[in-house]
């Protein structure tokens, strides 16, 4: 989902071909530059308009489009489910391996972990080589790796291969919303884009469910073999139906199919020092001096490192408090998933009644950023209102109901702050700048959502219940203002920024 996922101007230069850039691709006596290099030499050659070639994704059948949608979004749960499917598995990993309870939570972390470096990698490679080769490796590379950790028998042995899984499937939740955007033009982006943003955000929610029942019945090497069924489904969408979606390697393609002069690549060097600009150099540079990518990023990493510690504190409540079985423990992530897709209807909802009434009040393509800000103040009541209600009514004399439900607005809040404040960021940076700010929030959330379970269980040990979960409802309080803040004084915000933004 994605889930980490690329923003949503990923594409934004497919949408410049529209108005002009390479929107007619006529070759002319003595040639014509195409945006990717595509040099079109001599009166000879026929003419090629990109924008009417039914090579180019834009001009794909409904069906065909709807099936790569599918495809990539298949992969994407898969990356995400992977992150808590061994949520229930502690206790048998520690009879097994003879190791502590912290030590048992090393999978799910370094996995996680994984899902923040992948995206480093398989972003800046997908520009490379092509969407398609990165998400087949991946997805081959992944499953393969997930077939290892069910057969080790050695406890680093699992980590190690755990890790790698993730990092082969991390790029899936990086470049899928780029895919998306160069298949569909702006307008017809809602649809498709909702359902695959609520794809990843389900994983975390239904694999502690699947996880339970598999780690009960048949042992936690299940919940890796469970992993490959998703594993072969995602295969056999995309190895047959799976094509490539990259404009300029597209165009690249077709030119020299019509027998265009096609210009060399750039060299190797130039690509590796702007791999580490866009990927490293600056989004490290922007966390500190940026106030936009360093607070949404810190706010959006200690939402998700708390949807994370409900992996290793949901078992230690429920158990404890209420007495409940690893399989019913599992059912509460059921509450995860309802609140998702309550998430989703409101960004939907936000999107139709409050940004789009905005759109005929200004300039084309001018709507300030800011306005994308509605469900992340929504959303940033509804995390410390779900936290508190559930601390205070995890205890015994309180039907376990509550604090169920109390799991719903956090859900809820959690995807609203996690889209709308993306969405923001996407809006308010222009060109390779908004792949370093994404690639900062992806290193920053699961960086710190790896961490927060390895200690999870000693807070609420050391703290109790109570205020080990209000912990992290104050800690969330203290975010609240964030989006606030930017509705307010954003466009003065965005005019201190080093780098372009919108000026109105």
């Amino acid at each position: 989902m994605t889930p980490a996922i690329l923003a949503e101007r990923e594409a934004s230069q497919q949408d410049l071909e529209e108005k002009g850039d390479d929107s007619t691709l006529n070759a002319q006596a003595g040639g014509t530059d195409t945006e990717d290099g595509a040099k079109l030499d001599g009166p000879e050659e026929i003419p090629w308009d990109w924008n009417t070639d039914p090579h180019n994704p834009y001009n794909w059948s409904s069906g065909k489009k709807a099936i790569q949608v599918g495809s990539i979004a298949s992969i994407a749960f898969l990356a995400s489910m992977g992150t808590s499917i061994m949520s229930t598995a502690p206790a048998q990993l520690k009879a097994e391996f003879g190791v502590t309870l912290t030590q048992s939570i090393l999978p799910l972390s370094l996995y996680v972990f994984a899902l923040a470096l992948g995206p480093v990698v398989g972003g800046p490679l997908s520009e490379t080589v092509g969407r398609l080769p990165v998400f087949l490796g991946g997805l081959i590379g992944g499953t393969l790796f997930t077939l290892g950790a069910g057969f080790t028998h050695s406890f680093a042995g699992l980590n190690i291969l755990r890790f790698l899984a993730g990092f082969c499937f991390a790029p899936s939740l990086a470049i899928s919303t780029g895919t998306i955007n160069e298949m569909y033009k702006p307008v017809q982006r809602g649809l498709p884009s909702t359902f695959f943003i609520l794809t990843p955000f389900l994983g975390p929610g239904i694999a502690p469910v699947i996880g339970a029942f598999v780690t009960q019945r048949k042992g936690w090497r299940w919940t890796q073999w469970t992993m490959l069924f998703f594993c072969a489904f995602s295969l056999l969408l995309i190895v047959p139906f799976g094509r490539e979606t990259f404009h300029p390697i597209l165009k690249r393609r077709r030119a020299k199919q019509l027998g265009h002069t096609v210009s060399p690549s750039p060299p190797l060097r130039e690509k590796a020092q702007e791999f580490l600009t866009i990927t490293i150099f600056r989004p490290l540079l922007m966390l500190v001096t940026e106030p936009i990518v360093g607070l949404v990023c810190l706010y959006v990493s200690c939402e998700f490192a708390t949807l994370f510690t409900f992996f290793a504190a949901v078992p230690y409540i429920f158990e404890r408090v209420y007495d409940f079985s690893v399989e019913q423990t599992g059912l509460v992530f059921l509450a995860v998933v309802i609140g998702c897709v309550l998430g989703t209807l409101t960004i939907i909802l936000c999107d139709v009644f409050l940004y789009r009434r905005q759109i005929p009040k200004h300039p084309p393509h001018m709507v300030p950023p800011e306005y994308r800000l509605y469900p992340a103040m929504l959303g940033s009541l509804g995390m410390p209102v779900g936290l508190f209600w559930m601390a205070w009514t995890s205890r015994s004399d309180v039907s376990w109901v509550s604090p169920v439900v109390a799991m719903i607005p956090f859900a809820w809040g959690n995807l609203c702050v996690f889209i709308s404040t993306m969405q923001f960021t996407v809006d308010t940076y222009t060109g390779t700048v908004i792949a370093s700010a994404t690639s900062a929030n992806s290193l920053t959330r699961y960086g710190l959502s790896g961490a927060f379970p390895l200690f999870a269980i000693q807070m609420y040990s050391r703290l109790g219940i109570n205020w080990a979960t209000s912990l992290l409802g104050f800690l969330s309080l203290a975010m609240l203002p964030v989006p606030w803040v930017f509705f307010k004084y954003g466009k003065k915000i965005r005019s201190l920024s080093h780098y372009e933004t919108p000026t109105y």
